[in-house]
């Protein structure tokens, strides 16, 4: 179980992490800034295993593989929403972090609701409901397995 941290449609990739804090040099010194236009106490109160429950179009805006990083750097187990910008989508899975669709997920919760995710089942259960969600294939589970497609390539080549 893990708390959720409820976000708007179109969440940009600089509201995730300001261009700003893409000079720190690690992803480490980055993630303290997570969402601070947003909730400026969200790197603070997040807590490994919480999830990230979003609208529609998430992660839209600017290419930078620094705003699936900075959550995942805070523990984050995944992001669910209701739809996804293609690139955030594609650099999540790159570096390990799931990313689900649930179309229904959203008009269902509230900020600070416990949330069981089950990747596996492609389920989410949260306030006494089951919701379905995009399941990913299994090959896309493989590399979040081995933690993104990076890892995973270097994995093959050993």
């Amino acid at each position: 179980m893990g708390k959720i941290f409820k976000f708007h449609t179109d969440v940009d990739t600089d509201q995730i992490i300001a261009s700003q804090y893409l000079l720190f040099p690690t992803i480490d010194e980055m993630k303290a800034h997570t969402f601070e236009s947003l909730d400026p106490t969200f790197a603070e109160r997040v807590k490994p295993g919480d999830y990230v429950v979003a609208a529609e179009n998430f992660g839209c805006g600017s290419s930078r593989e620094q705003a699936p990083s900075v959550l995942k750097a805070l523990g984050v187990k995944a992001v669910v929403a209701k739809s996804f910008a293609r690139i955030f989508y594609r650099n999540a899975i790159n570096i390990g972090l799931p990313v689900i669709v649930c179309k229904d997920l959203y008009d269902h919760v509230s900020d600070g609701d416990e949330m069981e995710l089950s990747l596996t089942d492609g389920t989410a259960s949260v306030n006494g409901q089951t919701f379905t969600c995009t399941k990913l294939p299994p090959y896309m589970q493989n590399i979040l397995d081995q933690g993104g497609l990076i890892a995973s390539l270097n994995k093959e080549e050993a």
